[in-house]
């Protein structure tokens, strides 16, 4: 296959944690999803780094971190990566969609940010690493880790199981290039180490051109140097190995892929959507509690109320909810006695963003009311589009704004008398 080339997964980890804290924050089992998006080292380009490169989140650079004001500021992703405070285009457009993951699952703009680790913060083979945080009642908490782990997890992989995890990279072109060689005196080296004398000569067959340049700097000085071996490290003579570098016509490269991993802790997003959608609203004699989930998001897209309870508005009522649950959206059906106000209220309290209401102009002109859960407002819409326009609303292809302008208002009755 071609890089960049990236795999996802989604299970369960675990955290050896003696006290559990922070509520459902900090637990011993969670949910964990990650990308391990693998690169070219030498080329951490995005091929659609420019859908994202207008973006302005919050970012909280070391630079901010350390500065008098200590505060995340909007920086367009473009502008970070061009003077260096994101390494790279492939790290930023990760942050750019993570950041509109946030968005589209309800979490607050104002209340999420990207902060980069301190230098004491990152892993020593780390080249950049950021944390999504979103601001709740505990404070801003880790959501999301954004790191460029370079090249170590695939060259640890490879030194622990012996195989080899490489890519090849043609050149447009046949190029001169000085590559290394490491000449083993096999004859000597099993003199020297007998039984360990076929691990020695693969640790010097596998050394890297830093080691390998390093032992010829000693060999030369002193006659020997030392080499590790496993656990251990052994010494070799000078005439045990030759390491020489030669001009070499190549036409291509292997080398170990760098990688950028995304990793996402599903239940701290789920909690974090769960506070930021939460509201009251007055009403009444007592405050209206509403979660406004997304439209994307909500359990239940919908609910069906008949006005009242008459056989022909019921009827009408369950053939709506058999055409929405035919257009793939979840809908609950409410012929309950209650007042229709108070039936908004206790959909409004799961969260359901809208709500059809059926009533006797059905039977003049074959349409219904759409109610939006956070505006309070209403739309009459025909029946035959009333499947249509609920779908577009959840995927997103509608906003309520736009469905406003194209079908009448309903005039509303302090949500009919509550």
């Amino acid at each position: 296959g071609k890089l960049p080339f990236a795999a996802a997964q989604i299970g369960s980890s675990y955290r050896n944690e003696i006290a559990p804290r922070a509520g459902l924050l900090r637990v011993r089992e969670f949910t964990q999803a990650e990308i391990e998006h693998f690169v070219n080292p030498d080329d951490k380009s995005h091929p659609r780094f420019a859908e994202v490169a207008d973006l302005q989140p919050l970012l909280y650079s070391r630079e901010l971190q350390m500065g008098e004001e200590k505060k995340p500021q909007p920086m367009r992703l473009g502008d970070a990566v061009a003077k260096g405070i994101i390494a790279n285009e492939t790290l930023a457009y990760f942050i750019g969609r993570t950041w509109l993951f946030f968005k589209k699952v309800g979490i607050d703009p104002a209340r999420m940010r990207f902060r980069q680790h301190l230098l004491h913060e990152m892993a020593h083979y780390a080249n950049d690493c950021w944390d999504g945080e979103v601001q709740t009642s505990y404070g801003w908490i880790e959501c999301v880790g954004l790191a460029d782990r370079s090249a170590f997890d695939l060259t640890a992989h490879s030194a622990m199981s012996k195989q080899e995890l490489t890519a090849y990279e043609k050149f447009p072109e046949p190029k001169m290039v000085d590559l290394l060689k490491v000449n083993v005196n096999k004859k000597e080296v099993g003199t020297a180490f007998k039984k360990e004398a076929k691990a020695v000569q693969e640790a010097l067959e596998q050394l890297q051109e830093c080691d390998a340049l390093e032992l010829k700097a000693a060999l030369e000085a002193s006659g020997s140097g030392s080499l590790k071996v496993g656990e251990s490290k052994v010494t070799v003579a000078s005439s045990m190995v030759t390491i020489t570098k030669e001009a070499t016509k190549v036409s291509g490269r292997t080398f170990t892929p760098a990688v950028i991993e995304p990793s996402f802790g599903i239940g701290r997003i789920m909690y974090c959507m769960f506070e930021h959608a939460f509201y009251q609203r007055e009403g009444g004699d007592e405050a209206r509690t509403a979660f406004k989930f997304t439209p994307l998001v909500a359990p239940v897209k919908a609910t069906v109320f008949p006005l009242m309870q008459k056989p022909e508005l019921n009827e009408a009522a369950r053939k709506v909810s058999s055409a929405l649950t035919s257009a793939g959206l979840s809908n609950i059906v409410d012929t309950t006695g209650n007042t229709i106000g108070k039936r908004y209220a206790r959909t409004d309290e799961i969260g359901v963003p809208y709500a059809i209401t059926v009533d006797f102009q059905v039977a003049d002109d074959s349409t219904v009311t759409i109610r939006e859960r956070d505006s309070m407002s209403q739309i009459r819409v025909p029946l035959s589009e009333v499947p249509g326009l609920v779908r577009h609303l959840v995927d997103g292809v509608t906003t309520w704004a736009e469905a406003a302008t194209k079908y009448p208002a309903v005039a509303r009755k302090e949500e009919e008398d509550a």
